[in-house]
């Protein structure tokens, strides 16, 4: 073989080479196709790709000819230093011996390579005076071509070499991203780990133990108590304390849509089932699969939807809306709502078997007036989150606590949350007494020995009441929610918002 012959070699192996570096593969098997290249039109056999494991500085053999999975078990290494390959790595620089059998410092660790025929070793450069690998491998016979055999593997290794930091960086972006995801996993049942949830009262040391048991299985949960209570932060502590939370928790109100918005808000549509729906978009339930799929005010839902959540809930099976696809779905279902749902049955205002769907494990929360006993904490816990979120160190006094244990809290612990907020804003000084708790208005809302009772329903159909008076009443008995009021009311929810600011109505936060 003359000079041209081993030219035209070369080109064509080197063409081959970039074409595999070119394409988007696991390191291990670009290395091996490299490896295999060079033994079938390089001339080069046995070829051996060992890099520097970042940890140890040692030198761990990655890739064999003929082996095309990473090796398996403990994997071969080498000091720098050490060895043939060790010895590379220490000098960063090409090595051609003529007969492997006349090195002395040979160590055979593999027991791969021909020790009557030459071998060839150059660094894998990582930049600058370092060094990221070794390449070796072996000519078929002892000729003149060796130094032009060993300048060839150093291109090679010098494409290799891309490839390598680009595995490493990919690697180490990877790490960095499991990190700060399991650090965000941590934070996240930190806050919503039984230890966050105040209440030493018996009816929530009740509530407690419930949670803790409930969360180990799949079982469907239906939370019920009146709003403010918390019923949202138990379906978040259950979920972040279950099997299921490395997937997703996925909320939805169902209070807040109209059936045929809630119908592919939860199942999802496909492009043009109807108007505006220019892209195929995924469901609340396909979002939640693998996780757990949180139903808001779900004693809301019209009586004709109630049979399209029943069949996902009982089957796993849904379709999205303008599709005859069946989907199955892998999810969770935690329901909450602050309704009658057994009255609601009773008068046929929702079904029975959905009824039975959901209630498998109720769990009851108390409104704030019947664990009074838990108050001062509650208080003070409220206290330092909204002082993180005002950053600055908020306090308040004993004598503001007694006042906040007189309150008939018909809002619940939102409402106090809202309370202690406004007082916050008004304390100059970081200390919320007294005197602060009563000018955020608390006073004017019941505050007194005895408990307040509810304000007197209004007929929003009375002759008397103008269009202000009616939109604020129906309000009120919505909770402030403005797509109940809307419902209550016979409009949509842009109509009743468009009338709250032409009549200059102050929403309140409940």
């Amino acid at each position: 073989m003359d000079r041209s012959d081993l030219l035209e070699i070369e080109l064509a192996t080197l063409f081959r080479v970039s074409q595999v570096l070119s394409r988007p593969c696991p390191l291990w098997e670009t290395l091996d196709q490299v490896l295999r290249i060079l033994h079938e039109y390089g001339e080069l056999h046995r070829g051996v790709v060992s890099l520097v494991d970042p940890d140890s500085g040692a030198l761990l053999v990655s890739a064999i000819h003929d082996q095309p999975k990473p090796p398996t078990g403990e994997p071969v290494r080498y000091l720098p230093g050490e060895g043939v390959l060790g010895m590379v790595l220490e000098r960063g620089e090409r090595l051609v011996l003529p007969r492997l059998a006349d090195e002395p410092r040979f160590l055979d660790r593999l027991r791969l390579y021909d020790r009557e025929l030459p071998l060839i070793g150059v660094p894998i450069r990582a930049g600058s005076g370092q060094y990221s690998g070794v390449l070796a491998a072996q000519p078929p016979r002892r000729d003149e071509w060796l130094p032009e055999r060993a300048r060839f593997l150093e291109m090679v290794a010098n494409l290799i070499a891309r490839s390598v930091r680009a595995a490493q960086a990919m690697e180490r972006e990877r790490g960095a991203l499991t990190a700060e995801r399991d650090s965000l996993r941590r934070t996240v049942r930190g806050q919503h780990g039984f230890d966050s949830m105040v209440g030493h009262s018996q009816p929530m040391q009740q509530v407690f133990e419930q949670v803790r048991q409930v969360a180990k299985w799949n079982t469907t949960v239906l939370v019920r108590g009146e709003s403010g209570t918390g019923k949202e932060l138990i379906a978040c502590a259950i979920h972040y304390n279950s099997p299921r939370a490395s997937g997703p928790l996925v909320k939805l109100n169902c209070a807040a849509l109209p059936d045929n918005l809630l119908e592919s808000e939860l199942f999802g549509h496909e492009k043009g089932a109807f108007t505006g729906a220019v892209n195929q978009r995924k469901g609340r339930f396909e979002q939640a699969h693998g996780g757990t799929l949180f139903l808001d005010e779900i004693g809301d839902i019209s009586p004709a939807f109630q049979a399209k959540l029943l069949r996902v809930i009982q089957e796993g099976e849904m379709e999205r809306v303008g599709s005859s696809q069946t989907l199955r779905v892998d999810v969770r279902v935690i329901a909450a709502t602050n309704r009658d749902l057994e009255a609601a049955v009773d008068e046929s205002l929702f079904r029975e078997d959905l009824y039975y769907r959901l209630n498998v494990m109720p769990i009851f929360m108390p409104p704030l007036r019947e664990r009074q006993e838990d108050i001062p904490d509650l208080a003070r816990f409220l206290v330092e989150k909204i002082g993180k979120q005002q950053g600055r160190m908020l306090t308040i006094t004993d004598g503001a606590i007694r006042l906040l244990m007189r309150h008939h809290w018909p809002g619940n612990v939102r409402e106090m949350e809202n309370c202690l907020e406004r007082s916050a804003i008004m304390s100059a000084n970081g200390v919320i007494a007294q005197d602060v708790i009563e000018l955020s208005g608390l006073s004017l809302r019941g505050a007194g020995a005895a408990p307040i009772s509810a304000p007197p329903r209004i007929e929003l159909d009375a002759p008397d009441l103008d269009e202000r008076e009616r939109v604020i009443a129906a309000l009120e008995q919505a909770g402030w929610v403005q797509a109940k009021a809307a419902r209550l009311l016979g409009m949509t929810p842009r109509q009743i918002a468009y009338r709250i600011q032409i009549l200059d109505i102050k929403m309140r936060r409940l």
